[in-house]
């Protein structure tokens, strides 16, 4: 599938933090969230339902090296990153995001 992947803009305000967040950290490691990130999605754009459904037609990407998700839907023509949430913090913050 060669859908077009939008994001969110409060999703990309979550990946911007977060990756500052890692560059606190340690220099070099926002980078490296970045790339998984990137990653993720080139994984959903190759398997668009691979990834678990959690709420309708949303599903949830999980990171491998970082305690993040990919939240998106799946649309025609379009994936739709609706999130970019932390595992273990505020479940379903995200639900009124379109």
């Amino acid at each position: 599938m060669s859908a077009l992947v939008s994001i969110h803009e409060a999703a990309e305000a979550e990946l911007n933090e977060t990756a500052d967040f890692y560059d606190r950290v340690s220099i070099g490691l926002g980078a490296e969230f970045i790339k998984e990130i990137w990653r993720a999605i080139e994984n959903i754009k190759q398997f668009p339902e691979a990834s678990p459904l959690i709420r309708d037609r949303v599903r949830k990407k999980t990171l491998m090296r970082f305690p993040y998700s990919l939240i998106y839907s799946i649309r025609p023509g379009e994936i739709r990153i609706l999130a970019v949430a932390h595992q273990k913090r505020r479940p379903f913050y995200w639900r009124d995001r379109g």
